[in-house]
C-alpha cells in the first residue's frame, strides 16, 4: 500500500499535482490558468484541515491526491466542507490507491470532528457509493452532469 502524507510535508509535488488537476478538471474551473491553480494550491501547505491535501507516494513516485476544501462548487457555497481533487495517476489506477486516499481524508476529517462532507463527481458515483457516500442530488455543473454526494460522520446533537 502507498504511503499517504500531507502535501504540506512534501511541497515539491505541488506543481506536478497542479498539472494533473489542470489537465483533468480545467473544464470545471473555467478561466483558471495553470499558474492560478498553482497559486491557489499554495493554500494546501497550511497547518489547517481546511484546506488540506493528502498525497499517495510509492517511494518518491507520486501516485495521487485527495483534498478537503471549504467549497468545491460555486453553485453550492452553502455546503461545506468538501472532499475534492481525488485523482490517481492513470498508470496506477485500479490498485486501491483512490480508496486509500479517500479513506485517509475521511479519517482526518473525523479526527477534526467534521460532521459531514460533500463531493461532486461527473462519473465516479459508484466508486464513492461503495465507500459509504450517498447521493445528495444530480445536476448540471459547468455544462456537465454531476452527482453531488455526502458522507455524514455524526448528527448534530442538541444540548439539553
Amino acid at each position: 500500500m502507498p504511503e499517504i502524507v500531507n502535501l504540506r510535508d512534501r511541497p515539491e509535488y505541488l506543481e506536478k499535482l497542479a498539472h494533473w488537476h489542470q489537465q483533468e478538471w480545467s473544464h470545471l474551473n473555467p478561466g483558471e490558468s495553470l499558474a492560478q491553480r498553482i497559486l491557489r494550491m499554495q493554500n494546501y501547505l497550511s497547518d489547517h484541515l481546511i484546506p488540506s491535501m493528502f498525497i499517495a507516494l510509492d517511494g518518491e513516485k507520486l501516485l495521487g491526491s485527495a483534498a478537503i476544501v471549504q467549497h468545491d462548487m460555486d453553485s453550492h457555497t452553502e455546503l461545506s466542507p468538501w472532499l475534492a481533487s481525488v485523482f490517481v495517476d492513470p498508470e496506477c489506477r485500479r490498485q486501491g490507491i483512490g480508496t486509500a486516499l479517500v479513506k485517509h481524508a475521511l479519517q482526518q476529517a473525523d479526527k477534526e470532528d467534521v460532521e459531514q462532507l460533500f463531493l461532486f463527481t461527473p462519473d465516479q458515483a459508484h466508486f464513492y457509493h461503495q465507500l459509504g457516500w450517498i447521493e445528495y442530488s444530480r445536476e448540471e455543473y459547468h455544462g456537465e452532469q454531476v452527482t453531488l454526494m455526502t458522507r455524514v460522520f455524526r448528527q448534530t446533537s442538541s444540548r439539553e
